[in-house]
């Protein structure tokens, strides 16, 4: 059985990008700059599964986005987590955050939904400025 991308990261998720081992998603959540890498390995639950002849591969993509995104909107912190309670496949939030976010300091999960996804305009141009960073 080959790679699949789990079809809630699909729905919930705009496609920035493919890595040397990750395809790298955009949250449509437009009060974070968030991506989530998902390693292109069959089978993967949990951070420990990722073979040891990728996991340097997989840290410096994760690498790459903190800082690319810490660039776009000068982070205060960039949040790094794989949990996998509801997507038990295994993806990494990198996530940008501001103590001026409206979830700050608390976890981003913890604030109320977005009144809308990000989308049109505002997706395309997110996606394409996350795009130019990381290739930066």
């Amino acid at each position: 059985m080959g790679f699949e991308l789990h079809p809630r990261l699909t729905r919930d998720c705009e496609t920035l990008c493919e890595l040397p081992l990750s395809t790298a998603l955009l949250a449509r959540d437009p009060r974070f700059h968030w991506v989530i890498l998902v390693p292109r390995i069959a089978g993967l639950r949990d951070l420990h599964d990722v073979p040891a002849v990728h996991r340097t591969a997989l840290f410096e993509e994760i690498e790459t986005v903190s800082e690319a995104l810490g660039r776009i909107v000068e982070a205060d912190k960039i949040n790094v987590a794989a949990l996998g309670n509801q997507v038990s496949q295994l993806h990494v939030h990198v996530i940008a955050r501001r103590t001026d976010d409206p979830a700050w300091p608390d976890p981003v999960w913890s604030a109320p939904s977005a009144d809308a996804p990000l989308a049109g305009v505002e997706l395309l141009a997110r996606a394409k400025r996350i795009r130019e960073e990381i290739s930066a």
